[in-house]
């Protein structure tokens, strides 16, 4: 059985990324894309999927 590990971290990545995509679709909609990867990534580790 594994330790439960401390998700803070991640979940301060994923509103970063999250506040960028956000700034991205207002500002370069056509580079939005550009952020999903952190934001996907992040999510998943905050919720300790991955």
């Amino acid at each position: 059985m594994e330790a439960k590990q401390s998700t803070g971290k991640y979940w301060m990545l994923f509103f970063f990324w999250l506040a960028a995509m956000i700034v991205l679709l207002i500002v370069y909609r056509e580079f939005f894309w550009l952020a999903l990867p952190g934001v996907v990534t992040y999510f998943a580790k905050g919720m300790d999927l991955m």
